[in-house]
């Protein structure tokens, strides 16, 4: 009798842990064709084109409020640095300009939220 009730006990237990883990599964695939980077349970994506430097922001499959955001990211290719600065537009933080970035260039962005603390995300381009 024991290890019956053990059998269903741990059939409830870890099925649950498989339940709860299902929702973050998409948290790390990039939806605007970009690289993503996970802090703290918020999905952080990094679109670079030739026109504009573009990080959406994602928690738990949904837009936070960006309404006063900023950031700050540093792109760093080899000798080559530079520094933009991007504001919100509501739904994604944006800078726009010429941008000229290799694969491999790294990026590191400080993102400022409303009301909340800086948070430093790391990205590497492919």
């Amino acid at each position: 009798m024991k290890i019956t009730q053990f059998l269903a006990v741990s059939a409830l237990a870890f099925g649950g842990v498989a339940f709860a883990a299902d929702g973050h599964g998409d948290e790390n695939k990039p939806r605007h064709g970009g690289v993503v980077s996970v802090v703290k349970d918020v999905s952080y994506e990094l679109v670079v084109s030739k026109q504009a430097v573009t990080i959406h922001v994602s928690d738990h499959g949904k837009t936070p409020d960006l309404n006063g955001a900023t950031a700050k990211v540093t792109l760093l290719s080899g000798t080559k640095k530079q520094e933009l600065d991007l504001k919100s537009d509501g739904s994604a933080l944006e800078a726009r300009g010429e941008y000229v970035v290799d694969p491999g260039t790294k990026a590191v962005a400080q993102i400022t939220m409303k009301n909340k603390p800086a948070q430093s995300v790391r990205f590497t381009l492919k």
